[in-house]
Parts: C-alpha cells; sequence; structure tokens
C-alpha cells in the first residue's frame, strides 16, 4: 500500500528508542525524512545511525530535553530549517508512572504533567507555525488507562486523560489549516521501559520468557511490537489517513475495558 510518505519530513520526540524509534524507523523506510530528539546524546546518535544504516534515509538527531520549553522549541525549529519544512509531528516522550493517589506528592504530579501534557502543548505549537501554509499532522502517544483509569494508576492515567482531551481540542482548531491531530493510546507492548522493569526484577527469566509471561496477560495472548505501533502512526500520517482526525485509537491487544 503506497502512503504517500515520500519526501515528507517528520519529527519524533523520544526517538532514541522504543515506539519512537521503531515509528523513525518505519517512516523512514517508507521515504519520509525523520528527526529524532532525546535527552541521552550518545543513545541518540547511535539511534540514528542505526536508523540510516537501516533505511537508507536521511536522519536528523537533536539533543534535547522536551521539558524544557526553550529545547522544544529549538528541536522543532531545528528541523524546519534543517529539512526546509515540517509535515508530522509524533509527541512521543514519556515514562510510565502508576502509583496509588495517596503516595503521589506534588512534586511528582509536577513531572509527569511537564514530560508528557506540557511538552505535546510546546512541540505542538511550535509545530503549528511550521504547518499551517501546507496541513500536517500531529500524533499523540497516550494509553488506553487515560480513558478508563484502574487502581494505582496515577499520575499517568490522568497526563494521558489530558494528552486525549488535548488532541481532541487541537483537531478541532487545527482543522481548517489542514493539520490532523489523533491520538495513539498503546499499552502491552514490549518497550525499553518493559526491558528496564525485567533488569529490575532480577533477571531470573530470558527476557524473551519474561515477554511470555506479559504476553498471557493480554486478550489476545502476547505482547504488541514497537513496529506494529509504528505501522499504526504511519497510517495516521499519511495520505491515506486524510480523513481521520479527533480520535483516540487503542492498540493493546485488546486489554482496555477486558474483563
Amino acid at each position: 500500500m503506497e502512503l504517500g510518505l515520500q519526501g515528507k519530513v517528520a519529527a519524533i520526540t523520544g526517538g532514541s528508542e522504543g515506539v519512537g524509534y521503531a515509528t523513525a524507523l518505519t517512516l523512514a523506510r517508507e521515504g519520509a525524512r525523520v528527526a529524532i530528539c532525546a535527552r541521552r546524546e550518545d543513545v541518540l546518535e547511535d539511534a540514528a545511525r542505526r536508523i540510516r544504516q537501516e533505511s537508507g534515509g536521511e536522519v536528523l538527531a537533536v539533543q534535547a530535553d522536551v521539558t524544557k520549553a526553550e529545547e522544544c522549541r529549538n528541536f522543532i525549529d531545528r528541523v524546519a530549517d534543517h529539512f526546509g519544512q515540517l509535515d508530522i509531528l509524533v509527541n512521543n516522550a514519556g515514562r510510565s508512572a502508576a502509583k496509588p493517589f495517596e503516595s503521589v506528592d506534588d512534586e511528582t504530579w509536577a513531572e509527569d504533567l511537564d514530560l508528557k501534557l506540557h511538552a505535546a502543548i510546546r512541540c505542538s505549537r511550535a509545530a503549528v507555525s511550521h504547518m499551517k501554509e501546507r496541513g500536517g499532522r500531529i500524533i499523540l502517544i497516550t494509553t488506553p488507562g487515560g480513558k478508563t483509569p484502574g487502581p494505582s494508576s496515577v499520575p499517568t492515567s490522568v497526563s494521558r486523560a489530558a494528552g486525549i482531551a488535548l488532541s481532541k481540542a487541537m483537531s478541532k482548531d487545527l482543522a481548517k489549516f489542514g493539520i490532523l491531530v489523533n491520538t495513539v493510546c498503546l499499552s502491552n507492548i514490549k518497550t525499553a521501559q518493559g526491558v528496564r522493569a525485567w533488569q529490575a526484577s532480577g533477571g531470573d527469566v530470558s527476557l524473551e520468557e519474561y515477554w511470555a509471561r506479559q504476553g498471557q496477560k493480554v486478550l489476545i495472548g502476547r505482547m504488541g511490537e514497537p513496529g506494529e505501533v509504528a505501522d499504526l502512526i504511519a497510517f495516521l500520517v499519511s495520505d491515506r489517513g486524510a480523513f481521520i482526525t479527533g480520535a483516540s485509537i487503542n492498540i493493546d491487544g485488546g486489554n482496555a475495558g477486558a474483563v
């Protein structure tokens, strides 16, 4: 299926590993020119090198902490200056933070909202200024827990709910410019955070066995691959997804709302 991504320019936050890396690689393979940012420069540069090798595409790596407003603007502006345009923004930066309500202090609330909500606001605001004349696509990565929070799920469930609302509100305001905004709500995916959780567990089983055990909790019996999320994102930002905006799409193996 031709997606019409040849020559498009995509910026992906948190693009050095996991879903962000897989998205950058998939878009590059589809012919897009991609830019990735992350805080750890060594990991970022290695990711950019591997994407170039595997896709043959053009990749720009920009070290940035998206909790800092100036660095958000700098990332987006550098992408537009380097490539001469910006067509796609994927707000992917984030991490899991889930505890019982009473155990979360003000500092943790503020940090989580800054990383998952305010960063998306800052990057999207900067991106819109480059997209208004040409149109574009903006994706926010959230979780199904933003729609149906479970116990011991804050602050993530709240910040992700805000991200879903932000995406819907932006889709209403930006449609007149040809800018489509959607949310991908993911869970039960093999991510770098999951690898770190396996390492923290003591590594008494292999990583493959760890994923297999985690997959037993998923309705369809396995964990999802980052590339499967990337394929969904690629469709949403492509010409094929040109009539989809304001949507929040779960990709979680069917677990949301499962009993």
